[in-house]
């Protein structure tokens, strides 16, 4: 039986994960955030996230509603803080994406609409698929990764955790992108790319 949601965060991530627990039929409690906002859903204002002292991990299941603009670290560190703690993350996935039945997708992924999954790709914990993004087959993409909107990568690359691959960036095959690294938006990465890198252009050089 599903249990009842609570929602992360209240900006623009958390609308569009909204609307696909919506399309889902998903029961939503509420979200939590720093202080009470407008929700366009009409959700209910929970509190802060100190609000998990009132709820057991037995009886709701989390879904994280912010993104990764600014400092990812935050959205990590509140995934691994209430994993320890007993809470499960959900995964949504648009009804209108494409996703394999022989992908693998991890707690907490989050694959938006339009986006394509392709055979045997792998898609770590707290990874964000962004719109229209493709994925395909073999790929293996590590925890807490934004694909950002538009993003297309090629078969058999693989992405290291807490990367960020950006708008409308492409990939091709069999490339290695380490783990922290920025991908720049549009860029076209056609050699490996190092641990804590930032790569921008046309081919992509690091900087």
């Amino acid at each position: 039986m599903n249990k009842p949601i609570i929602i992360l965060g209240n900006g623009g991530h958390a609308s569009v994960l909204t609307e696909i627990l919506l399309f889902q039929n998903r029961g939503i409690l509420g979200y939590t955030a720093p202080e009470e906002q407008t929700n366009m859903y009409g959700l209910e204002y929970l509190g802060t996230d100190a609000i998990f002292e009132k709820y057991s991990p037995l009886k709701v299941e989390l879904v994280l509603g912010l993104g990764t603009v600014g400092n990812s670290n935050v959205r990590q560190s509140l995934f691994k803080k209430l994993k320890s703690q007993g809470y499960t993350f959900v995964i949504c996935a648009h009804p209108r994406a494409i996703i394999s039945s022989t992908a693998t997708l991890e707690e907490g992924t989050q694959i938006m609409a339009g986006a394509i999954v392709q055979p045997y790709a792998q898609i770590g914990q707290n990874t964000i698929i962004n719109t229209g993004a493709i994925i395909e087959h073999d790929c293996v993409i590590g925890s807490h990764v934004h694909i950002a909107p538009g993003v297309t990568l090629s078969g058999s690359v693989h992405i290291g955790d807490c990367s960020h691959i950006g708008t409308n960036s492409s990939v091709i095959q069999g490339i290695s992108i380490g783990k922290n690294s920025l991908i720049g938006a549009g860029a076209v990465v056609i050699s490996n790319i190092g641990t804590n890198k930032k790569a921008l252009g046309i081919p992509a050089k690091e900087v």
